[in-house]
């Protein structure tokens, strides 16, 4: 349903984000999301990734806009992002 665009990668070098693109999907093709990486399970087939979240969900996913990144090592950003995807946050990037 989606593509991963780029990977948020943190000091340590482990993948933090995923950066998924969700275009024509459910309206919010103008967006990208930072899921978090722990959030992504590997599907059955061992060859895509999936998010296990209903549509609703994903409506209110705080995203942003492609031409305009958020500030990864705002720690308050990572708050926002760990806090929706309900997944203990680790330790803050920089």
């Amino acid at each position: 349903m989606g593509k991963i665009r780029d990977l948020v990668i943190g000091p340590d070098g482990d993948v933090r984000y995923a950066v998924l693109d969700f275009s024509g999907f459910l309206g919010i093709g103008d967006k990208y999301f930072a899921v978090p990486w722990d959030v992504l399970q590997r599907a059955k087939n061992g060859k895509k990734l999936a998010l296990d979240m209903t549509k609703r969900d994903l409506k209110k996913a705080p995203g942003f806009d492609k031409e305009h990144w958020p500030d990864f090592s705002d720690w308050h950003q990572e708050v926002v992002i760990y806090e929706f995807y309900e997944v203990p946050m680790g330790v803050p990037m920089f």
